[in-house]
């Protein structure tokens, strides 16, 4: 097969969709050929074709393939977004049966460690900490602060989530950490919004520590998460975090009284 980042791209996608590596490579090529014989798809997709009726053979099982009973057979996909639609009902119902299990789970007796109250725990991904700052907001009681580079607030989500917390009653207060904060105060009325005194946050002035912040958030003083950007081996953004909770925890403290002796009354 030749070499094509998104032939690539779409393969990785449906692999992790559920299917496996040949069927995926075999639907590519359907969806680039209009219809086509076995040994066709299979000069296409690089895909053995012995290999490739079983691949075929699931697919349209799957209802993504469909065959026509000539000499030799002939397949063809189905339309694309017709067949987005079907892997994305597949994966949702999966996902709505594995959080059904999950929580009907017998739960175990933990052991006899002692118990654990300053919890620090380390997170990885835009989405899973873009998701556990959602349900951080979420379960905020009294008061939050959230101060951050400009395009966090560009999440559309998150700011709906500081919204509800604040019809809800929660005192909101957010700051950025570059840019203006007029859009804020506008999208967030009724939240504090300031743009200084918390610029040493974003970034340090030693040469040598390329650290960029991105959000430091505080719920109810109680629980604080930290993200900052770091690049990885393509060159790319990641945003990886810590977060912690108890108001004695040293790590919550500390960040509690820096953060708070920065950000203005007002």
């Amino acid at each position: 097969m030749e070499g094509n980042s998104d032939v690539d791209e779409a393969v990785e996608i449906l692999q992790q969709m559920g299917l496996k590596e040949y069927e995926a490579r075999c639907f590519v090529a359907l969806t680039r050929l209009s219809e086509a014989t076995a040994k066709r798809i299979s000069e296409v997709s690089d895909v053995p074709r012995t290999r490739v009726y079983d691949a075929i053979r699931v697919l349209e099982t799957k209802g993504l393939v469909e065959v026509q009973h000539t000499n030799p057979k002939l397949f063809r996909s189905i339309p694309v977004e017709e067949a987005v639609g079907n892997l994305l009902d597949t994966f949702e119902s999966r996902g709505s049966r594995l959080s059904d299990t999950l929580h009907g789970l017998e739960s175990v007796s933990p052991d006899d460690s002692p118990e654990v109250c300053h919890e620090v725990w380390a997170l990885s991904g835009d989405r899973a900490i873009s998701n556990r700052s959602y349900q951080l907001i979420d379960d905020a009681e009294e008061e939050l602060a959230l101060v951050a580079r400009s395009e966090v607030f560009e999440d559309g989500e998150l700011v709906a989530r500081l919204g509800s917390a604040l019809d809800r009653g929660v005192d909101v207060t957010v700051g950025t950490l570059d840019g203006s904060p007029d859009g804020l105060r506008e999208t967030l009325s009724g939240a504090d919004v300031f743009s200084s005194g918390v610029g040493w946050i974003a970034s340090s002035s030693d040469a040598e520590d390329s650290t960029e912040i991105r959000r430091v958030m505080l719920f109810d003083r109680e629980t604080i998460l930290v993200s900052s950007d770091h690049a990885t081996d393509s060159d790319a953004s990641e945003e990886t975090a810590v977060f912690g909770h108890g108001f004695n925890n040293g790590l919550v403290a500390v960040l509690r009284r820096m953060l708070l002796s920065r950000i203005p009354d007002g």
